[in-house]
């Protein structure tokens, strides 16, 4: 049976009409989605800048530990050549580094909890230092420091970094 095209030219119709009232939506949502995919987006880079920063002093600090108990350098060797290996991620000068004699830890002392408990460590000089006596060597940097987007939030967080090993 022939049917008339007519019916066709009517869903045609109404099918236009509806995406001509549609215009607006796309622009609104699109105005909704794009702030809260963007703070994600840019919360994967900050956080992968601050793992990268993270992997780069803890690396610091561990071959500096392992260049200064072996080779006989002095402590502002070691803290120079701690700095030479930040240096690739961060401005070396804004970081802290510390060195200091761990060997309270030889006879079961309790670890360090705040920063201010590592600062509080008796300073060593690693020329003098006696064979297997333990030391330590610290960076830190505070999180606003090196940001890559402005936190008032992450502002004051410490990144830091702490090797233990003895002197040889």
């Amino acid at each position: 049976m022939w049917r008339p095209r007519r019916n066709l030219r009517l869903v045609s119709s109404f099918s236009h009409n509806l995406k001509g009232k549609r215009t607006g939506a796309t622009l609104v949502e699109t105005a909704l989605v794009m702030p809260v995919f963007f703070m994600f987006v840019f919360a994967i880079i900050e956080f992968g800048h601050f793992t990268m920063i993270n992997n780069v002093m803890k690396n610091a600090t561990r071959t500096a530990a392992r260049w200064g108990s072996a080779s006989g350098a002095t402590t502002a060797q070691v803290e120079q050549y701690a700095r030479d290996r930040i240096g690739g991620a961060v401005d070396p000068s804004m970081v802290t580094i510390q060195i200091k004699d761990a060997s309270q830890f030889d006879d079961g002392g309790g670890a360090p909890t705040t920063s201010q408990d590592f600062t509080n460590m008796p300073d060593i000089e690693l020329k003098d230092a006696d064979p297997r006596q333990l030391f330590m060597v610290r960076a830190s940097i505070p999180y606003g420091n090196v940001s890559l987007i402005p936190h008032p939030w992450l502002g004051n967080a410490l990144i830091s970094s702490e090797t233990f090993t003895r002197h040889e």
